[in-house]
């Protein structure tokens, strides 16, 4: 073997160990991140979370609840990082508990209230079947827990409705199960999140009605750092991920304002 031939295979062997070894330093420093995901949220989460591990390595790990029963949890020292919440009111309670790193509280998006049947031309788009009766169960989420309930609570107050169709409300522990009623024709109709029932500005399938806003209390969603992620790399990341140019485009194509 000549000289020049070793050299050529030095070379070589040198250029792949060194790219050997970046690989295993990105690779240890990748992390997981327990994140904490109001229900109504899930669809666009999922891909962000995709993406988020596409462009940082680090690996989101999501669980889908009530906003409410999340806060229950995390008082009772479940192990979230990072909480994105379907409301204002939680993370600043959990910071104010201590539960939560201070100055790290961030919106991420404005939700719409949607009342949705899987039933084609049921739902007119003023929302006028509720006063009709020509339905016998309606979905909503639990007041308590979702801030999504809560509102479509304020929506039948508005239309002085709230005493007339409380015998027929089918109440869910979560916006999700909401969605479930109503998908499985266990409701003909209940008020879920333009999110689970919109793609792109158009309705998948059945009819809506997209309530205005003006007639609840607007569903701002904000994100908190838990105390579990003070320090941890991949609870950085997603907190700033959460406000990047490629995260706020999969936010508003499912509907959300920014």
């Amino acid at each position: 073997m000549n000289a020049s031939f070793r050299t050529f295979w030095g070379s070589l062997w040198r250029a792949l160990l060194l790219a050997s070894l970046a690989l295993l330093a990105v690779a240890s420093q990748a992390a997981s991140v327990s994140v904490a995901v109001a229900s109504n949220f899930a669809a666009p989460m999922k891909q962000i979370a995709t993406e988020f591990e596409r462009d940082t390595g680090h690996k989101a790990v999501l669980s889908f609840g009530a906003t409410g029963q999340f806060h229950a949890q995390i008082k009772n020292g479940a192990p979230f990082e990072l909480l994105l919440a379907a409301d204002v009111q939680t993370p600043l309670k959990l910071e104010q508990e201590g539960l939560a790193l201070a100055g790290t509280r961030r919106s991420y998006a404005i939700g719409r209230l949607v009342l949705w049947s899987r039933t084609p031309g049921l739902v007119d788009e003023a929302g006028t079947v509720l006063g009709t009766g020509r339905f016998e169960k309606l979905a909503l989420a639990n007041p308590k827990l979702a801030p999504y309930g809560a509102a479509a609570w304020q929506v039948l107050g508005q239309l002085g409705l709230s005493d007339k169709l409380r015998p027929r409300i089918v109440e869910a522990a979560n916006i999700s199960q909401t969605l479930q009623f109503v998908a499985s024709g266990n409701a003909a109709l209940g008020f879920v999140a333009m999110a689970q029932v919109f793609e792109d500005g158009k309705l998948r399938e059945g009819s809506a009605w997209v309530v205005p806003e003006a007639m609840h209390t607007p569903l701002r969603q904000e994100m908190v750092l838990l105390l579990p992620g003070k320090g941890k790399p991949a609870a950085q990341a997603l907190l700033a991920y959460m406000q990047s140019p490629k995260a706020r485009a999969i936010i508003a194509a499912y509907g959300y304002t920014l």
